[in-house]
């Protein structure tokens, strides 16, 4: 099989479908060189179902008819008359002698240029076989005498030919590999294991809270605590469970790393699915850490890292563990996420756990500006291009996808679908057809992005954006949470209120009620005006800035201490804020009588002028900034994602008796 990749590759499976499927493509090739003027035999339909369904799921198959010579052709693969028929024999004459090897002596493979092709029977081997039963590769050592029988038109169109037949190769392999690879999460004692890592009643707890919010903000709420899971879930994998990898630190002395080159995978790798070693080097101690990128979501349990393969990997797998409807989505342009499909709502939302990223497709075509042209979903049922829920521009992506032809990539696809869905009941088939169909009517109109979203969808009803955090998420509406802090029993006996918020983690921290964690930036925001959270991941930095085409934005956090007979005896404030270009940030704590502005810079500021009052705000102003990316010249709280034990805001309120 040297230099056959595809033959290769069909070797690869078992006994039995090697057997099958080798004597489907002999057939295919002996059809050709007995009746080399036959062009009946020099085309195979792509919808016929013996190839979608006993070729085209095969490992390799498709492959090997490509080395034969074949090409695509709208519906049909073709077999040219400037194709090598040379090439075509070598191809055929290596499955032959595998599948002789395999059947073993007795029952050799006919050889249809060595018989009067009239007369050859399928079981009747010849001679010149029986005589040489062990040279599969023989044929393949030979290329020297393969230019002399070559029409003179061939080496012009041959490069082609071959670039378009090994496009269509890789993009096959790709299909294959990720619908057999999403039948891992599938696995019982897998998805027992990735429930005993989940905190699953926290999680059910949380959800139903959500859902109860929800219901408040719109009565005519239809979601289901389902739909509030996915999204706990979401933040607790991103918040607690799983973490990013740039490089990671050094194994003998803590310190940072860079990436230089890769390391050969060792069994223990391999075994786990990582065929692929990054070399970790750290120049102090002269030391190599090896990154292993598992592809195992088994293993991706215990080492909870890695980068947006490990975590849609490992993520998609929690889902069909906590029983969502879930699958893996992958984009060509080199990201990939998860999808989840809701019940109440009846579409599948996209998912993106390395954002905590909810029902925002056109995140990645309008925020972080991919040029997207092919995006595949992965369940274990089907396989869907769901390309276009992720683009608005859909001319734009037409012009990209040249990969393959569009009819051969809907034929491929169709026939992968029909062979997953054969054990499948009429019923679950309707219901797949029918999702399919609401998807192609999403598909058939571009949306239009919403430049405070950062091209995310705001459509929903206003619960579904209220779990979501996203009410008033554009233009200047103003979100009102109302949250006011009040002094705990524990504060009250110590006459203290010491607030902390932790931009990296997302939460604040009442350090004097117990270190009691309340989770949300916007939780405990008495109000805000056009701010988000934002995480970079490629330069690992996390803060809040105004939303994307907004003029101004601010948040405002609210203590009132009279419902516990306290008054306000001394203030300290502590804030981190950046700035860049023109961009400002505009720090103030006021209260009934006065207004003091103080500085972003990190410090502990005492502000004077508090004593005796009974409540106060703290107000960030963020403004200015220079072009399209003026939203992002202002900047509260910047920090690295990795410190995640340091604060970058605190409010310190000495009391005393009213």
């Amino acid at each position: 099989m040297a230099g056959f990749e595809g033959v290769s590759a069909l070797c690869e499976n078992t006994n039995d479908v090697f057997l099958d499927v080798s004597k489907l493509l002999l057939t295919y090739a002996d059809n050709i060189l007995r009746n080399p003027n036959e062009e009946k035999y020099r085309s195979i339909r792509i919808g016929n179902p013996t190839f979608s369904t006993k070729l085209l799921p095969v490992k390799g198959a498709v492959e090997c008819l490509f080395e034969m010579g074949f090409e695509e052709a709208e519906t049909h693969l073709v077999f040219p008359k400037s194709a090598s028929v040379d090439q075509l024999r070598r191809v055929r004459e290596s499955i032959a002698a595998e599948r002789d090897q395999r059947l073993g002596t007795g029952q050799r493979t006919p050889n249809p240029q060595s018989t009067n092709p009239a007369s050859v029977s399928p079981a009747s081997p010849t001679s010149a076989q029986a005589s040489a039963p062990q040279q599969p590769t023989q044929p393949a050592a030979q290329p020297a005498a393969q230019p002399a029988a070559q029409p003179a038109a061939q080496p012009a169109t041959q490069p082609a030919t071959q670039q378009s037949s090994q496009s269509s190769m890789s993009f096959l392999r790709t299909l294959q590999s990720n619908f057999q690879h999403v039948m891992t999460y599938e696995s019982p004692e897998l998805q027992r294991k990735a429930l005993s890592c989940i905190p699953r009643g926290q999680l059910c707890s949380r959800a139903r809270e959500r859902l109860q919010q929800a219901r408040k903000a719109d009565p005519k709420c239809n979601l289901a605590e389902e739909d509030m899971l996915m999204l706990e879930l979401l933040q607790w994998f991103k918040g607690e469970f799983f973490s990013w990898v740039d490089s990671l630190p050094c194994s003998r002395c803590g310190g940072s790393t860079q990436s230089s080159g890769s390391l050969s995978p060792s069994a223990d790798d391999l075994r786990w699915d990582a065929g692929r070693v990054e070399n970790h080097y750290c120049n102090a101690c002269h030391l190599s850490t090896r990154f292993p990128r598992y592809n195992n979501p088994e293993k991706l349990l215990e080492t909870r890292r890695g980068r947006c393969g490990e975590w849609a990997n490992c993520f998609t797998l929690c889902c069909r563990a906590m029983g969502l409807e879930a699958r893996y989505i992958w984009d060509c342009t080199d990201h990939v996420w998860t999808e989840v499909f809701s019940q109440s709502q009846r579409r599948w939302l996209h998912c993106d756990p390395c954002e905590n990223a909810c029902d925002k497709p056109l995140l990645y075509e309008e925020g972080w500006g991919k040029k997207l042209s092919y995006i595949f979903a992965f369940s274990k049922d089907q396989v869907v291009d769901v390309t276009w829920r992720y683009s608005c521009k859909h001319q734009e992506v037409l012009s990209r996808r040249t990969h393959v032809k569009e009819t051969w990539l809907l034929h491929t696809i169709n026939g992968l679908n029909a062979v997953r869905q054969q054990a499948l009941s009429a019923e679950r088939k309707r219901e797949l057809l029918e999702r399919l169909v609401v998807e192609l009517v999403e598909f058939i109109s571009p949306k239009s992005p919403n430049p405070g979203e950062l091209g995310g969808r705001i459509s929903g009803s206003l619960a579904w954006r209220a779990a979501r955090g996203e009410t008033g998420a554009s233009g200047s509406e103003e979100k009102a949470s109302g949250f006011v802090f009040i002094p705990t029993e524990s504060e009250r006996q110590a006459k203290l209120f010491h607030l902390q918020y932790n931009v990296t983690k997302d939460c604040y921290c009442r350090v004097h009620s117990g270190q009691e964690e309340i989770p949300g930036w916007e939780t405990g925001a008495w109000k805000s005006e056009s701010v988000f959270r934002k995480e970079e991941h490629d330069w690992q930095t996390v803060y809040l800035a105004r939303m994307e085409g907004s003029s101004s934005g601010r948040v405002c956090w609210r203590v009132v201490c009279v419902p516990v007979g306290l008054r306000i005896k001394a203030v300290s404030v502590r804030a981190i804020s950046q700035t860049f270009h023109s961009g400002a940030v505009r720090w103030s704590l006021r209260s009934a009588q006065t207004t003091v502005e103080f500085l972003g810079d990190g410090g502990m500021h005492s502000l004077a002028g508090f004593s005796g009052s009974t409540e106060l705000v703290v107000e960030a102003e963020l403004s200015g900034g220079d072009g399209d990316a003026a939203w992002q010249h202002a900047q509260l709280f910047r920090q690295s994602m990795k410190e995640t034990g340091t604060s970058s805001f605190e409010i310190l309120v000495e009391m005393e008796d009213a």
